[in-house]
């Protein structure tokens, strides 16, 4: 190492910067594409953990009408659960709404 040049060392210095960099790229290009598939897996089985809640919520409300119909009648049971349900729907939906208007307020507006 003592008899080579300036220019050489920093060649040499220059060359393992930029070994250094692919290989920081190449490992962070497998770190993301490993949790990118991850992330898709994860993104399924939520939709499908959803999709299953969405058809216990729908036989809930079903045996809500079937078990109503006896007392009421099956029209009357049908409608007494489909506002229950949109009234239900309604608050859910307006508290997001204004939880939404927070996360979109101009900063300063938050407090």
């Amino acid at each position: 190492m003592g008899d080579e040049g300036l220019g050489t060392v920093i060649s040499r210095v220059v060359s393992d910067g930029k070994a250094y960099a692919q290989a920081e790229f190449t490992l962070w290009k497998s770190v993301a594409t490993t949790r990118g598939a991850q992330a898709g897996i994860a993104a399924g089985l939520g939709v499908g953990a959803a999709l299953v809640a969405l058809a216990a919520l729908t036989a809930l409300l079903v045996g809500l009408i079937l078990t109503l119909a006896t007392l009421v009648g099956p029209g009357w049971a049908t409608l007494i659960v489909v506002v229950v349900a949109l009234l239900v729907a309604a608050l859910m939906a307006r508290m997001a709404m204004g939880r939404v208007r927070r996360v979109i307020a101009p900063l300063g507006d938050e407090l």
